[in-house]
């Protein structure tokens, strides 16, 4: 995804400019500037306005100061680029942040879109009609309504549920599934819409919180050690702070998937 690539490069770039940065701070105070004179080359060392000569026995002093030039038009070329890579990432931030306006279109709209995004077979369609016994827990934090009609909790669960209902995807939200008489509420619950297939998609959105990150990768042992295996029968998801998940990537993954 152009997105993720670009971002790894940017923090590729931070990387190396605060190394660089670090190894600049070590060298010695002031620049180099090398005049030709005759068949030789003088050195001088400028620190503020004044040009110190420096003499053979200073070598070893104009080789750091000429190491140091180096460094800062190494410095100075890595900077310009990631200032290009600033303006892409801001771009991309700025119109991702646009998305909830379409998400949040009201449900009024439903009834004349529907015969866009919906298409699949009778009872793909008695499926995702039928009721069924919703997540009642925290229900404060079902904030974000879709233009399916759904009501969920994350930014990120709206672009995925947006995705499906827009590829005419048969889907349910926090449908329940029980494994070993532990009830579990995946995020959403698939019906391919070819063969009918029941998968699922779970989406974790704070995986830079550790005690989240666990409590993930032990969600994901239950439902490996009871058949559900993740890439074959369940869709992962997985966002940072500063990796969020994007519509690229969820467009993606549903043609892989289903088309």
């Amino acid at each position: 995804m152009i997105y993720d690539e670009i971002y790894r490069e940017y923090k590729r770039l931070e990387n190396q400019i605060l190394s660089l940065e670090e190894k600049i701070n070590k060298l010695p105070q002031g620049s180099l500037v090398c005049a030709k004179n005759g068949n030789y080359t003088k050195w001088y060392r400028v620190i503020g306005n004044k040009y110190t000569y420096l003499k053979k026995e200073n070598q070893t002093l104009a080789e750091q100061l000429a190491l140091k030039k180096y460094y800062m038009l190494q410095l100075e070329d890595l900077l310009h680029e990631r200032t290009s890579l600033e303006k892409y990432l801001i771009h991309h931030k700025l119109a991702t942040e646009k998305a909830p306006r379409l998400l949040n279109l009201n449900s009024e709209y439903r009834p004349l879109l529907s015969s866009f995004f919906l298409s699949y077979s009778d009872n793909l369609q008695e499926w995702v009609n039928a009721p069924y016994n919703k997540n009642s827990n925290n229900p404060e934090q079902l904030i974000h309504k879709t233009i399916s009609g759904n009501v969920v909790r994350s930014k990120s669960e709206a672009l995925i549920d947006m995705a499906l209902y827009q590829n005419k995807i048969p889907f349910r939200y926090e449908s329940p599934l029980i494994l070993n008489e532990i009830t579990f509420f995946p995020d959403f619950t698939i019906r391919h819409p070819k063969s009918g297939q029941l998968m699922y998609w779970e989406h974790f959105g704070m995986m830079d919180n550790p005690n989240y990150c666990q409590n993930a990768y032990n969600k994901l042992k239950v439902f490996s050690d009871n058949g559900l295996i993740p890439s074959i029968h369940i869709i992962t998801t997985f966002e940072t702070k500063d990796c969020p998940l994007s519509s690229d990537l969820i467009e993606k993954i549903i043609k892989h998937y289903f088309m």
